[in-house]
């Protein structure tokens, strides 16, 4: 089972103008307002959910979490610190 994380935006362009700044390099997604990647380890996505959500009044994005097959995560500025302590909680090594 992989993790997966997912950004949504209404508007064009904000998910590779976010994940530009995220990666620091240029990236080229094919839709502009979908973004999907997969994690080998889930401890790997508490670096861009962090990003995101301490970045949140710059980007209008949404991210949406799997951490279980066919169960997503809405994160917002509420949930986020329990999501990633439940991370670190679920998946110690």
């Amino acid at each position: 089972m992989h993790t997966i994380v997912n950004l949504y935006s209404p508007k064009k362009g904000e998910i590779s103008r976010f994940l530009n700044s995220y990666y620091n390099k240029e990236v080229n997604i094919e839709n502009d307002l979908k973004w999907e990647n997969t994690y080998e380890n889930p401890i790997e996505i508490a670096d861009i959910i962090g990003s995101l959500i301490d970045n949140n009044d710059k980007y209008n994005i949404n991210m949406w979490i799997s951490l279980d097959t066919d169960t997503f995560v809405n994160v917002t500025q509420y949930n986020v610190d329990s999501i990633i302590r439940y991370l670190y909680e679920r998946f110690p090594y």
